[in-house]
């Protein structure tokens, strides 16, 4: 695989690349990459730089002359190393508009025409009256963009959605929607992959959905290739596209977030503490499997964009497939 930095747009950013047996931080810089050490972080790893998120003290080195390697040379993996995973659901109106004209909920008595009404005057009241609905995945599922995804053989509706993750960088809890954005360290590129029917219990439909099952096989979250630093990054207002083997399934905007970064991190926080180096996912627009109708399957390549942080690409392979 080649690494490139296509779709970057910011002066420098961190990803973490195979060296060996072993990864390794780095700094990108175009297509450049370098170590990074704890001295020149001012921080022993990843997180305790993130909970400053001092991105002045690593300027200076990306005009700096030493120490650099092509990017293409190296093996890119996830550039995060998270201890919490939250994930924001229904955050799209018109992806859980599709979702429930789809199909996927548990009243099938309704027409396409009144499912959609449905959803569409959910989701207003939503926005208006509403607050964010979070779940939360393993950390344990995150791999770099290197690690093809295999399709567990349990099921053949394996569904992708494209998301905007926000990294934490200072400790987050109970904050208000005003300070949310000073607790944001960077941004990255995750693909929330679900398996559609384990989304919701069939043997006690009362308990309604079930996350873990739908959303935690290995490899469930590629993540990165790239941690842009949140100075280098609009996160109210950027592109959100997915090509499957070429053609466009996703193709939404930030913009239209039910509810927006600061509400999503001010919401989070008043339960736990968000921590340096945490993942929020923010939600999936519109063009999933689910409303297409079609899902993933051996052979396939998602190209992951977000403007501005890159390109991610996942190849898939069937359960017992080659995984070279």
């Amino acid at each position: 695989m080649t690494t490139t930095s296509e779709g970057l747009t910011a002066p420098f950013a961190l990803a973490c690349y195979r060296d060996g047996d072993s990864v390794r931080l780095g700094l990108v810089a175009g297509d450049r990459i370098r170590p990074l050490t704890p001295e020149e972080l001012g921080a022993p790893d990843l997180n305790g730089f993130l909970a400053r998120a001092d991105w002045h003290r690593l300027e200076a080195l990306a005009d700096s002359s030493d120490g650099w390697m092509p990017l293409g040379e190296v093996v890119l993996t996830a550039p995060v190393e998270p201890r919490q995973v939250l994930q924001a659901g229904a955050n799209y109106r018109e992806h859980v508009i599709e979702l429930v004209v789809a199909g996927l909920t548990q009243d099938d008595t309704r027409t396409p025409e009144e499912a959609r009404a449905f959803a569409a005057k959910m989701m207003d009241d939503r926005a208006t009256h509403g607050e964010p609905y979070f779940f939360i995945g393993l950390p344990t599922v995150i791999v770099g963009d290197d690690v093809p995804l295999v399709l567990p053989g349990y099921s053949d509706v394996h569904d992708w959605e494209l998301e905007l993750a926000v990294v934490i960088g200072s400790e987050a809890f109970r904050v208000s929607r005003e300070d949310a954005l000073d607790h944001i360290a960077g941004y990255t590129i995750v693909n929330d992959i679900t398996t559609r029917d384990r989304v919701f219990r069939k043997d006690m439909k009362e308990i309604g959905t079930d996350w873990y099952r739908a959303k935690n096989a290995p490899g469930f979250l590629p993540t990165g290739p790239f941690l842009v630093p949140a100075p280098f990054v609009d996160g109210s207002n950027v592109t959100v596209r997915l090509d499957l083997n070429g053609q466009t399934m996703q193709n939404g905007s930030t913009s239209d977030l039910l509810f927006d970064i600061p509400a999503l991190i001010s919401a989070a926080s008043q339960t736990a503490p968000l921590l340096p180096g945490d993942l929020l996912l923010t939600g999936s627009p519109p063009g999933n499997g689910q409303h297409w109708r079609r899902f993933l399957r051996d052979g396939d390549v998602m190209t992951g964009t977000i403007e501005g942080l890159g390109t991610q690409v996942v190849r898939c392979v069937a359960e017992g497939g080659s995984r070279a």
